[in-house]
């Protein structure tokens, strides 16, 4: 007859035996789902999700950019589409970017009225109601050089190039835009788009400033996206070197003095120091642009099942806002959004 297993009862320690340390114990509470989101911290929602658009001409244009598994470059009637769906999920706004069928050297197709950036705010303000439209304003995806400003004798002068953008910000604006976000690292810019916005009566139109763009290798995908690398040199007389912090913080101020409502770090997942920083310092609500690099590094691993996309997807965007972003930018704002639901 088989004997019966038997299990040494446990021994209780003396009251106040336990070393302190081990009174104190907190996977206490890590224990169960609902005491982990109990006490969690840092919390992600759909609404601080601002999610970009890549729009185009034409009508029924859907192209996957390669680089970016997930992400088109959008006819206005798809990127309608594409924004309801977001909308519906709880997403706050999106963010636009267009690819004109005309490029020149000055960039002149940014601020044409029927070009697609315009044409889309008008399409997306009366059919997507309570959606905030942001638009970028840079010039490096209407140049037929692939820069972010005028290029005379292969510099980037920085006050014609201005005068550009405000343009641009300009034609955004009359078209119904709620936010123009300046990318482009010009000085003084900020300033500039400000003055103008008012002297035309657009003084609700806000301003979210690229404040501290680094000159990032984050950047590939996104200008295959946009159609926008340049035809010879780089970004790094405008963009800042990644190594610098403290110029950041001066970027930073420069441009909530000339009048910014929103300042944004970018990339995020390399510059969280850089945003805990700005949050800190500064007080201004903060966005954070998860890059297109970023985001192709993430999809790349999940391809070839290296890693948990959902959680590795949820834990990066976790970081940034733990780090102290309001506003999150990012092309997984609906996959993270169905996740969060």
């Amino acid at each position: 007859m088989t004997k019966p297993v038997t299990h040494p009862e446990p021994v209780e320690p003396a009251r106040g035996s336990l070393p302190l340390q081990l009174r104190h114990r907190p996977r206490r509470l890590r224990r169960t789902p609902g005491i982990r989101a109990l006490v969690r911290e840092t919390r992600l929602s759909p609404e601080m999700f601002i999610y970009p658009l890549f729009v185009c001409t034409g009508e029924g244009q859907r192209r996957e950019v390669p680089s970016m598994p997930g992400v088109f470059q959008l006819s206005v009637d798809e990127a309608v589409r594409e924004a309801e769906g977001a909308r519906a999920e709880g997403i706050s706004g999106v963010l636009l970017f267009g690819l004109p069928d005309q490029k020149d050297a000055i960039g002149s197709s940014a601020y044409d009225a029927e070009a697609p950036v315009q044409t889309a705010v008008r399409a997306l303000k009366r059919e997507v109601p309570g959606l905030v439209v942001v638009t970028d304003v840079c010039l490096c995806e209407y140049t037929s050089h692939g820069h972010c400003g005028i290029v005379v004798e292969d510099q980037i002068v920085n006050d014609a190039s201005v005068e550009q953008l405000v343009r641009a910000a300009l034609s955004h604006a009359a078209a119904g835009a709620d936010i123009v976000a300046p990318s482009d690292m010009m000085d003084g810019r900020v300033g500039s788009i400000r003055d103008a916005l008012d002297d035309a009566g657009a003084t609700e139109v806000g301003i979210m400033s690229y404040a501290v763009k680094y000159a990032s290798a984050f950047y590939g995908p996104f200008r295959d996206a946009a159609g926008s690398t340049p035809t010879f040199g780089d970004r790094r007389s405008h963009q800042m070197d990644p190594a610098n912090v403290l110029e950041a913080m001066r970027e930073v101020e420069l441009d909530i003095e000339e009048g910014a409502d929103i300042v944004l770090v970018k990339p995020a997942i390399t510059c969280l120091d850089v945003i805990a920083r700005v949050k800190a310092e500064f007080g201004l609500p903060t966005a954070a642009y998860h890059v297109s690099g970023e985001y192709a590094m993430l999809k790349a691993a999940a391809r070839n099942g290296w890693i948990d996309e959902p959680r590795a997807m949820l834990e990066t965007l976790t970081a940034i806002r733990r780090a102290g972003a309001d506003i999150i930018i990012s092309y997984y704002a609906r996959e993270a959004a169905r996740v969060l639901a």
